[in-house]
């Protein structure tokens, strides 16, 4: 799925994006920082390029001042917002609140500053593109705890599953995911995940351009950014954190012209080739030799736009002949032709 930052086709994309960090005694500063420093890194991409800033950070909370979890203190922090009604009028206005994580094997809400989050978090009318909650780690344990997640599906991190379940029976909770779409929701395993959602975010709001660039800085694999062909292994089948499936990820994206079968694919993560199968199925949603052929059709792509004409592109992909890359090109859906191609980027 390209990267849309979680926005569906028919919903506007917003011009200036309002995100409210929530932050509660003890939140874990991973969970805030690194998102919050991938959108800082995006305005500032995006002022290099003579555009202007698209995300204005707030950092909110019960209380002016809060610990974090590493005992460190954060001042001069905002009190929770009105939101749903002070935006009305500013159509291109998109308000993201963002929960976060606590240390501790459950989360504790029971204290004055936790009682008050939730009561505001009640409040909240969720409406995609306008107002869209954004939970990292067990912050969706605390969006639960408000009611939020019913009917929804989520993730968090592998220590909250259970507790997710528990406090949401209605909630789809799935795990072994990097992150997990369901507008006007989005959540992510925990910690550092947190800045892969983001920048999925960031790419639907400013393009895989500025997303590169900005994973780039951060120094972070793009796992889910730019939307280029020749970097669509990053964007598909990638959602899930089964390390052997993601080296073989690597391996074919690295040479996609290569003789790839089954087998040899299942070298590289050391099992069986019906192993391998099972574990497509199960973490990526497809086939093998179906993620190559996807992959292949993206590099043709690219080496068409860069120039390059149908029979060396086919060869540059791995397609064994231009008869099977206008094969592939029909098969997968992808408009006109090959050679209609050629030159258009």
């Amino acid at each position: 799925m390209a990267a849309t930052g979680g926005l569906t086709p028919n919903t506007r994309r917003p011009g200036r994006v309002l995100v409210h960090f929530v932050l509660l005694d003890d939140s874990l500063i991973l969970d805030w920082a690194g998102p919050a420093e991938a959108l800082r890194i995006a305005n500032q991409v995006l002022q290099a390029q003579g555009q202007e800033s698209v995300f204005e950070l707030h950092f909110v909370g019960p209380s002016t001042s809060t610990r974090s979890s590493v005992g460190a203190f954060i001042s001069q922090i905002e009190p929770l917002p009105a939101l749903g009604t002070e935006h009305k009028s500013k159509a291109d206005t998109c308000d993201w609140v963002v929960l976060v994580g606590q240390p501790g094997r459950r989360v504790d809400l029971s204290h004055p500053g936790g009682r008050a989050v939730l009561h505001w978090l009640r409040g909240l009318r969720l409406q995609a593109g306008r107002l869209e909650l954004l939970c990292v780690c067990a912050g969706a344990v605390i969006a639960a705890h408000a009611g939020l997640l019913a009917r929804h599906r989520a993730t968090t991190h592998h220590q909250h599953l259970d507790e997710l379940r528990e406090v949401e029976p209605l909630c789809e909770v799935v795990q072994n995911r990097v992150f997990v779409l369901d507008p006007p929701l989005s959540s992510s395993a925990g910690v550092t995940t947190g800045i892969d959602l983001m920048l999925h975010r960031v790419a639907g709001v400013c393009g895989p351009a500025v997303t590169a660039q900005v994973a780039q800085t951060l120094v972070v694999a793009l796992r889910r950014g730019p939307q280029d062909p020749e970097l669509s292994p990053f964007l598909n089948h990638r959602n899930h954190l089964h390390p052997a499936l993601h080296r073989v990820q690597d391996a074919v994206s690295q040479a996609p012209q290569l003789d790839w079968t089954v087998p040899r694919m299942a070298d590289v993560a050391h099992t069986s080739a019906r192993h391998l199968g099972r574990l497509f199925a199960e973490h990526a949603g497809i086939a093998p030799l179906a993620y190559l052929r996807q992959l292949r059709l993206a590099v043709a792509q690219a080496a068409l736009q860069s120039g390059h004409n149908v029979t060396q592109a086919a060869a540059m992909a791995g397609f064994s002949s231009d008869t099977q890359l206008r094969r592939t090109w029909h098969d997968l859906g992808m408009a006109g032709l090959p050679s209609e191609q050629a030159g258009a980027g």
